[in-house]
């Protein structure tokens, strides 16, 4: 059993001491001016940890993710300027190998980077293709056992460079799934596969047969993107996958015609939105999504790649980014901001127990800040990172072990 004490919770003016046992919160229990004794274990065996009077919050959940491509922790390599999807991916399928893509050690350096700022689930969308094979799937796999109960991590299969285009990838989508994988991507089915029929009905196809989730990029904007995502909707309700499946970076969402409509018809069909919050690349409105029940969750994309240069792997500072995009100002914004790293992120990744509740899962992280406002507003640094109950970060560092 673990008792953290002298924790300040979310909306309350004290400190409480929470309890946990087998990895989940037992009990939460008000604190103030109770004596507390020190980090470490008490009279009975128990250990303690001492939150030092700060904000205790759930675990961050990063619900877009690219790790199988990062070069963290790597050689610097510069990015080129190109302008569309189909140059970028081009780019990096003819220098990936150069660079030993994808790395281990480089998935490794960014895991622990992402955990050491309070990253607890990842859901991450891995290459398959020809050309790179499973070897992304079987790399991400053999590093998610290493630092199990650390972070858990979930795999996407992604056709990023093309499906329908790309002879040989929908059956290499399939082996993902045996080997492991538990969603299946798309990317732009008009726009870069030029085949959107074709190419929605191979993936909502292949889901519905292997009993797994969805989770497209779509970088089309425009009619053209919000046409996409109108039959994204349909095809959703057609297959029977309400709440499992979910659109990622979501730029036609921005096309103003059809946005609240579109809205409406994601709330409908139960389809979420991923959004990271990209360079200067639409973001879904925080407070109409929120409004009409339509989940929006908060992710990275790429960190530190062939890309581009950019990350940290800090969900706090999404979460920032995503309130900042939306001109959130008042707390009450900030806080929905909040829960797009959070219990939103969680709910598209079929969680539905993630928070500061008795029951939960003890995914928790310290910071200093007096409410969740503040701490997404200033993105403090991570005091303390537990996983399951059991400290694998602390003051910004990496504290967890991984297995083998």
């Amino acid at each position: 059993m673990l008792r953290i004490t002298n924790a300040v919770l979310p909306g309350e003016a004290g400190t409480a001491t929470v309890t946990v046992e087998d990895g989940r919160i037992t009990a939460i229990d008000p604190s103030a001016g109770v004596a507390r004794p020190p980090a470490g274990e008490d009279a009975g065996g128990h250990e303690t940890v001492d939150a030092g009077g700060g904000l205790l919050l759930p675990g961050l959940i990063n619900a877009h993710a690219h790790i199988d491509k990062t070069l963290y922790g790597g050689p610097w390599v510069s990015a080129p300027q190109v302008e569309t999807v189909a140059e970028r991916v081009a780019h990096e399928r003819r220098h990936r190998d150069t660079y030993g893509l994808p790395s281990q050690d480089y998935i490794s350096a960014l895991v622990e980077a992402m955990v050491a700022v309070g990253t607890t689930r990842v859901r991450t969308h891995t290459d398959v293709d020809p050309g790179v094979g499973l070897r992304g799937i079987t790399a991400v796999a053999e590093v998610a056992q290493r630092y199990r109960g650390v972070i858990d991590i979930e795999q996407v299969a992604f056709p990023q460079g093309g499906l329908i285009t790309n002879p040989g990838t929908l059956d290499l989508l399939r082996d993902a799934v045996a080997a492991g994988a538990t969603v299946i991507g798309g990317l732009d089915p008009a726009g870069f596969d030029d085949a959107p029929n074709a190419h929605l009905e191979a993936v909502f196809d292949l889901a519905a047969t292997t009993g797994t989730g969805i989770d497209i990029h779509l970088h089309d904007g425009g009619s053209l993107g919000a046409w996409e995502m109108g039959l994204i909707a349909r095809m959703t309700q057609e297959y029977g996958l309400g709440g499992r499946v979910a659109v990622s970076h979501a730029f036609g969402i921005a096309h103003p015609p059809t946005q609240a409509r579109l809205l409406e018809r994601f709330a409908e069909a139960g389809v979420a939105l991923v959004n990271a919050a990209v360079y200067d690349a639409p973001v879904p409105p925080l407070r109409a999504c929120a409004d009409l029940g339509v989940l929006l969750a908060g992710g990275t994309d790429g960190i530190n790649d062939l890309w581009g240069p950019f990350g940290d792997g800090d969900m706090l500072r999404r979460a920032m980014l995503i309130a900042y995009r939306n001109s959130g100002r008042s707390d009450d914004e900030l806080e929905l901001a909040f829960d797009t790293v959070t219990t939103n992120a969680a709910r598209v990744l079929g969680i539905d127990d993630h928070g500061l509740a008795v029951g939960g899962p003890a995914d928790l992280v310290v910071v200093d800040a007096r409410s969740v406002a503040e701490a997404v507003a200033k993105v403090p640094e991570r005091r303390l990172v537990l996983k399951a109950g059991a400290v694998v970060a602390r003051d910004g560092a990496f504290a967890g072990r991984g297995h083998g």
